[in-house]
């Protein structure tokens, strides 16, 4: 060998190594990146029983949040007559014949417990079937993803669109595109904001360009993120941003109804021939998969239902039409992938291998009634009971008293002692209202307002319709009527007219 001649050795796996790495230990491999890039998602356009009723649903969701804010409702003189109006300026909520002011903040929470165990409810009988068919990012994503196929065709144009290079012709679509984007968010926006005032005088101050800069730029926010969300994020929301994929594993199991790839009669996938006959396929051990394709391509959040239930499968039950279409034109019986439970499929596919027992054995039915539905269906009849009654039993009266802090009491010339409350009354009916105010719990008690110099046992007060009205009062009591330092006491306030509830508050008298 020559003298000049490089050096090598030899690793177990005999092979070579350079001379500058032979006496060190092997080069670590570059760290893989912590994100996936983004694989832009064009959904398929697909015909069928669920494509026609998410259509529907959509179509009545969108036409009853457009129409809402601009239905009517008398509520008398000085009250706004929008029929669902959550008006934040005034604190107060407008749902047709129901008012609602801040003291009712509980019924809000009683309405979002209800709407979450409707949808764990929802989610134990059909899966997600609220993502997949009213969600509102659904929704919305629905509408401009048929915006965009209106504008650039089918998946297929869209995707050769994407990868050509700029052109008049791209350039007119795209813009048509975005131009209708933004014109729906728009409209999006300002119906969003017209909850939250009077929808006519909001429209009517936007085309003059007159809006207060606050409501113009609740209208822009909220188009803007309609945009985003609906035309560039889509699946990514329901992905990254929605927690519900990671909690519907916990309402889910074995008797709910989810999208399901029927594995045991569709395996061995293989691609149709036209020269091959199904016996043929199945003496060669395939099933009716042909492995097209077209469950993933109509697929919103882009994924493949075969390879079983996933987090991101939103089970809108578009990969359903797709594979019955294939099924009927190659002649083979539909609903390879389906609605269906895993009670089901397990028997099911326990009856390809046992034919014989499967024969025997009843077909496993649905099972609607269970523990888990039971208990949710309870909740919501209890919570929804206990809110009716509530609303049934709520008073249109309400009274705060905030006692004095300094001085916590004022010793008098006349050696009585005075404490000094502040009293808001809030008259939540649509009529002005009178008030007897009465203090329980001190003997030989006098009542006075601030400023009047008269003095009684009870104070007549009002409140003007749908108002708050603020009164300040003193309370004097003879010492030698009190025996502690910290007595408790009982504000009344009881409506002259015999219409309302009387309504109480509790309160202390303090002395030396």
């Amino acid at each position: 060998m020559p003298s000049d001649a490089p050096i090598v050795t030899r690793r177990p796996d005999h092979a070579t190594v350079p001379p500058d790495q032979a006496a060190g230990p092997a080069p670590s491999p570059a760290p893989a990146s912590a994100y996936a890039p983004h694989r832009k998602i064009h959904p398929k356009a697909v015909r069928g029983r669920y494509r026609r009723v998410k259509t529907l649903l959509g179509v009545v969701l969108l036409a009853l949040f457009a129409v809402i804010p601009w239905l009517r409702w008398d509520r008398g003189p000085g009250l706004p007559d929008q029929a669902v109006l959550f008006d934040l300026g005034s604190q107060r909520f407008y749902i047709f014949a129901l008012q609602l002011w801040p003291q009712h903040v509980y019924y809000i929470t009683g309405v979002m417990i209800l709407a979450a165990i409707g949808l764990f409810l929802a989610t134990a009988l059909g899966g997600r079937v609220w993502c997949g068919f009213t969600c509102p990012q659904t929704v919305w994503t629905d509408l401009f993803v048929w915006v965009e196929r209106r504008v650039e065709g089918d998946r297929g144009d869209r995707i050769r669109l994407d990868r050509h290079p700029w052109t008049a012709g791209w350039l007119a679509k795209k813009t048509v595109k975005h131009a209708a984007w933004l014109a729906v968010s728009l409209v999006t926006g300002f119906l969003g904001i017209a909850y939250l005032t009077d929808a006519p005088t909001l429209a009517a101050d936007l085309l003059r360009f007159d809006a207060p800069a606050l409501a113009a730029g609740s209208v822009l926010f909220v188009a803007a993120c309609t945009y985003a969300m609906a035309g560039f994020m889509r699946e990514q929301m329901c992905f990254y941003v929605c927690p519900w994929p990671r909690i519907q594993a916990a309402m889910l199991d074995e008797d709910s109804l989810v999208v399901t790839y029927q594995e045991w009669r569709g395996e061995g996938r293989a691609p149709l021939r036209k020269s091959e006959g199904w016996d043929t396929r199945t003496d060669k051990g395939y099933g009716d998969c042909i492995d097209c394709g077209q469950c993933v391509q109509v697929c919103p959040t882009g994924i493949d239902i075969r390879d079983g239930i996933q987090m991101e499968c939103i089970g809108c039950g578009l990969c359903v039409d797709a594979c019955n279409d294939v099924m009927a034109r190659i002649g083979r019986p539909g609903d390879l992938i389906r609605f269906d439970t895993l009670t089901a499929q397990a028997a099911k596919a326990a009856a390809t291998i046992q034919p014989a027992k499967a024969t025997a054995a009843p077909p496993p039915r649905y099972r609607l009634i269970r523990p888990r539905t039971i208990v949710y269906g309870l909740m919501l009849v209890v919570v929804g009971g206990l809110m009716a009654i509530a609303l049934a039993l709520r008073s249109s009266n309400d009274i705060s008293v905030l006692r004095d802090r300094a001085p916590l009491f004022v010793t008098l010339n006349d050696g009585r002692i005075q404490n000094a409350y502040t009293i808001k009354i809030a008259n939540m009916s649509l009529v002005d209202r009178h008030y007897r105010l009465t203090l329980a719990g001190l003997p030989q008690a006098s009542l006075s307002l601030s400023g009047d110099g008269t003095e009684a046992g009870t104070l007549s007060l009002s409140a003007r319709a749908n108002a708050v009205e603020t009164y300040r009062i003193q309370v004097r009591v003879p010492q030698a009527a009190l025996t502690e330092s910290s007595t408790p006491v009982t504000v009344t306030l009881t409506p002259d007219t015999g219409d309302g509830q009387p309504v109480r508050h509790d309160s202390v008298f303090l002395a030396p």
